[in-house]
C-alpha cells in the first residue's frame, strides 16, 4: 500500500545558539515572536547522546516555530569553505505587505540591526539581516500571486540543470562555466515568470 501523506506545515526549524539570552532578546523583544516554550534535558532524546541543552521555541502567527539549542562547551562551527554558504543558507518569514516589509526595515535599523534591502525580486519583496548567532534571516512578502505554482517549469529547470552538469562532467569542463551558459539561455524564461535578475536589480 502506498503512503499518500504530505507534511502539513512547518512545525519548527531548529538551530544552534551559543547565547540563549541574546537569542531570546532578539526574537522576542526585537522581532516580537512569542517565546512560547522551553525544553531542558541532559541527553538528546532521539539519539541518547550526553549533550545537556536548553531548547528555546519562538512562535509565529501561523503556529510554526523557530527553535534554538544552547549546549555548554559546544565549540563554534568551522568557517564555511565558500562565502556562498553564508548567503544561501537562510530562513525567510512572511510579512503581510510591501509596506510592512519597509516598516520592518526601519524598525530593525532603529534597534541597531544591519539591514540589506529592500530588494524587489519581482515575485517577492524582501529585506535581509542576521540574528545574534550569525544566521541570515529574510522578511518577505509575495509580490506576484502564483509564482510558486509552477511545478512543471520547476521540473524542466531541474532537468536542464542536471543535464548541463552531467555533460560538463563527461566533457571535463568547468561546471560553473557550464551553469553560467545554461542560466544565460534561461534568463528570458525567468523574466516571463516575473523574476527580476541580479543584474536588473543592480541597475535599478
Amino acid at each position: 500500500m502506498s503512503f499518500a501523506g504530505k507534511p502539513q506545515m512547518l512545525h519548527h526549524a531548529g538551530y544552534v545558539t551559543h547565547d540563549a539570552a541574546a537569542t531570546v532578546a532578539f526574537y522576542a523583544d526585537i522581532l516580537g515572536l512569542e517565546f512560547c516554550a522551553t525544553v531542558m534535558d541532559d541527553k538528546i532524546p532521539s539519539t541518547g547522546e550526553p549533550f545537556p541543552y536548553l531548547h528555546l521555541f519562538f512562535k509565529m502567527v501561523d503556529g510554526s516555530t523557530l527553535a534554538f539549542f544552547e549546549s555548554p562547551s559546544l565549540t563554534p562551527p568551522s568557517p564555511p569553505s565558500h562565502p556562498a554558504y553564508d548567503v544561501f543558507n537562510h530562513t525567510a518569514v512572511a510579512a503581510s505587505s510591501r509596506e510592512e516589509v519597509d516598516e520592518w526595515a526601519k524598525h530593525l535599523s532603529s534597534k541597531g540591526v544591519e539591514v540589506l534591502g529592500p530588494i524587489d525580486h519581482g515575485v517577492i519583496y524582501s529585506i535581509y539581516f542576521h540574528d545574534p548567532n550569525g544566521m541570515r534571516l529574510e522578511i518577505t512578502v509575495t509580490a506576484q500571486e502564483g509564482w510558486d505554482d509552477r511545478a512543471a517549469e520547476a521540473r524542466e529547470d531541474l532537468a536542464a540543470w542536471e543535464t548541463a552538469k552531467q555533460q560538463a562532467a563527461d566533457e571535463g569542463r568547468d561546471p560553473r562555466e557550464a551553469m553560467l551558459a545554461l542560466i544565460e539561455t534561461r534568463k528570458a524564461a525567468m523574466a516571463e515568470r516575473g523574476i527580476v535578475s541580479a543584474d536588473e536589480i543592480a541597475r535599478s
